[in-house]
């Protein structure tokens, strides 16, 4: 099956999180909090201004970002966990 998001939105991967903190302490699933680092996997045209306009995206797939701590719904594609957020909710692409 393959997505393509609508508009304005992303379809985000979460990166894995580290196992252990800089001190080699191992942190134990219940107590990591949810990365708010992702890659891009797909994205939309863009969004529509009050003329019908299209305006594209500044991000595009395979962009690493940062996105809000409870940005995004979560969502299962081709069974895997993926998020699906506006491009409003990314604070800014890595790299």
């Amino acid at each position: 099956m393959n997505f393509r998001p609508l508009h304005d939105r992303v379809l985000v991967r979460r990166v894995e999180a580290e196992e252990k903190t800089s001190g080699g302490i191992i942190i134990p699933d219940t107590a990591k909090e949810k990365p708010q680092e992702g890659e891009v996997v797909a994205a939309g045209a863009g969004a529509k201004n009050d003329k019908g306009e299209v305006s594209p995206l500044d991000v595009k797939a395979g962009d690493r970002i940062l996105f809000g701590k409870w940005s995004g719904t979560e969502v299962k594609v081709n069974g895997e966990d993926l998020l699906i957020m506006k491009e409003s909710d990314i604070l800014g692409i890595i790299g």
